[in-house]
């Protein structure tokens, strides 16, 4: 694969641009960004026997069940009273602060404030700033009581020791950064500028040599030049949010080889293998990075020292809030019509299936068993017969009466924890797998109706309360090529859309089952059945028109299954490639993490 790699290098100046190719839409032309290439070091030797002893220990993790120390302070009713009055006090002091004027009022604000500014501030740096920083970040600011730790290795660890470790955690904050950037993923700004500042730096140069800063820009805009304007809190409003233009399509060829997905020109550039150079990371610089990461994770004076920096920090808050606790409730007092329930929060790793809670279900199971008791909503897997709503409950001798929280037994208790066996279990309504194809799948007999519509619920909740926004998960499993279609055509055909809400697509590493279930042959054949519609769709989107609409509204990939597993397998250059995977085994987590990032990456380099 590398001396492919080295070829495909070696023919940059081959690759000429035939006069047809001026009617194509500007996003076919390939980036000139280039994955920067592993180079191989002394380390690296030591790198992988590190990582292979760490890959080599069999540990078991026994985890402690035990409730949480939760701590409800009772006050006296003299207490109470007492705190309210100074509470009070100081939201007056506060109110007098800005609306006084004249010299008294000035003076007593700069007297204030001489103890709450840093005294390390110099006036350059205070020069430096902008009027409207220094106005927000100090004149606004209450009195707080500051805390100020002096003297030497206030880290508390020795020097040495402390460049050591940030050495580290810089690399680690490097590699991440190399790898967000080339697939087109935003990386925090001032994380960034810190980096930026080390780059020159003997010990951290090589590391992200080979992209460049283009790659954070977003519709044209610069990262660091991005405003909230450019990101409005409300999208503007649509009537139908699918009913949008599908764009012509490019002409190009689309071929995936040893589980990696090029792009060509055309069918001539099939046959002479001479893909566009849409970059990405290579196994060998994969590997390299990975077993960095082992080394770093092993580190035991690192991990002390991330622990004691932790520990250190979540000491100065506790100890900030005990000095400051009546200032920081009398100034979140003053700040007018914000409260914890209307701030914008998103709700992250929920899957679609569990997005409502146990008693809309059981609601809306009983509402359907009365109005859509007649209903054909499957077929009977033995006699092939079609049976309504009615004829299932029957079949399970059950009746909408006896249905209640306790028997439908959805809900994810501490036995889940650590147990994905029960974990899956609490997925099907009243244990019956049929139920839980009836009311929460996408493509069944009914083709996702019932599931639309208790979606369309829980996100008419979401858009009354406002400031609540989810990012809901749905599955698709590389079994075959038409998942992409049938759950874009069921989310276009039942209108599940809100402005509050945005998909993650999981993808569960299930290709063991897949394999002795004679689904498929190869590993490869998941990755063809994943990506091949992606790039189709990207390559023509009238080609998959439901599919296109659909992922505008999907914001990113996860790999999920269950992480108890002990792997036996490990992922080096001597892994079969994914054409060549054809026993039954599962591969690694790391195996699935490279070639869904290879991939993903080369489809944003292609979509831009």
């Amino acid at each position: 694969m590398a001396e492919r790699s080295e070829r495909m290098d070696g023919r940059d100046d081959d690759l000429k641009r035939p006069a047809q190719d001026e009617i194509l839409s500007p996003t076919f032309a390939p980036t000139k960004l280039k994955f920067p290439n592993h180079i191989h070091t002394e380390m690296d030797e030591k790198f992988q026997q590190l990582a292979d002893t760490i890959l080599s220990r069999s540990t078991e993790i026994i985890g402690k069940e035990g409730s949480a120390p939760y701590e409800i302070p009772e006050y006296p009713i003299v207490e109470n009273e007492r705190k309210f009055y100074f509470e009070k006090q100081l939201s007056s002091r506060n109110r007098s602060r800005f609306f006084n004027t004249g010299d008294q009022a000035s003076a007593d604000h700069e007297r204030n404030n001489s103890v709450g500014k840093p005294s390390a501030m110099d006036s350059e740096s205070y020069q430096r700033m902008s009027s409207t920083d220094v106005y927000d970040e100090y004149d606004l600011a209450p009195d707080f009581q500051r805390i100020y730790i002096a003297g030497q290795e206030i880290s508390g660890v020795p020097l040495h020791d402390l460049k050591e470790a940030s050495k580290s955690l810089v690399q680690a904050l490097m590699i991440r950064e190399k790898y967000m950037a080339m697939s087109h993923q935003s990386f925090p700004k001032i994380t960034a500028r810190f980096l930026q500042n080390l780059e020159d730096n003997e010990e951290f140069q090589g590391m992200k040599e080979g992209f460049g800063k283009g790659s954070t820009d977003v519709d044209g805009i610069p990262y660091f030049d991005r405003r909230v304007s450019d990101h409005p809190f409300h999208p503007p409003k649509k009537e139908d949010p699918f009913d949008i233009e599908v764009p012509m399509g490019v002409e190009c060829s689309l071929k995936m080889v040893q589980g990696l997905m090029y792009v060509y020109e055309n069918e001539e550039a099939v046959k002479n293998n001479t893909p566009l150079e849409l970059p990405y990371v290579q196994p060998k610089t994969f590997l390299a990075d990975q077993n960095i990461m082992y080394a770093l994770i092993s580190d035991g004076p690192l991990k002390s020292f991330c622990y004691r920096r932790l520990s250190y920090l979540s000491s100065k808050y506790q100890l900030h809030t005990l000095m400051n606790e009546l200032k920081e409730s009398a100034a979140q007092k003053e700040v007018p019509h914000r409260d914890f329930y209307n701030i914008r929060k998103v709700d992250t790793h929920v899957h679609a299936s569990s997005c409502m809670n146990q008693k809309h279900l059981l609601r809306f199971i009983k509402k359907k068993m009365k109005t859509c008791s007649d209903e054909v909503v499957c077929k009977d897997k033995k006699s092939g017969k079609e049976m309504t709503l009615a004829e299932v409950f029957d079949s399970m001798a059950l009746k909408p009466y006896d249905l209640s929280v306790d028997k439908l037994d959805v809900h994810a208790d501490r036995n889940t924890f650590h147990r994905f066996d029960k974990f899956n279990a609490k997925y099907n309504p009243i244990g019956e797998s049929r139920l839980r194809e009836i009311f929460i799948k996408t493509d069944n007999y009914i083709n996702g109706k019932y599931f639309g519509h208790v979606i369309k619920e829980v996100m008419e909740d979401l858009g009354e309360s406002k400031y609540q926004n989810a990012e809901y998960r749905l599955s698709i499993y590389g079994r075959s090529r038409d998942e992409w279609d049938k759950l874009a055509y069921w989310a276009i055909e039942n209108k599940i859309y809100s402005d509050n809400v945005r998909w993650m697509i999981q993808i569960p590493r299930l290709y063991d089952i897949y394999k002795s279930a004679k689904i498929v042959k190869n590993f490869q054949e998941i990755l063809e059945n994943i990506f091949m519609p992606l790039f189709e769709v990207t390559r023509n989107p009238q080609s998959h028109p439901e599919l296109h609409k659909f992922l505008i509204y999907v914001s990113g990939f996860d790999s999920v299954d269950d992480e108890s597993k002990t792997e036996h397998i490990k992922f080096d250059l001597e892994t079969p490639l994914p054409e060549d995977w054809c026993q039954d085994e599962n591969p690694p987590y790391s195996y699935y993490l490279y070639y869904m990032y290879a991939n993903i990456t080369v489809l944003n380099q292609f979509r831009r």
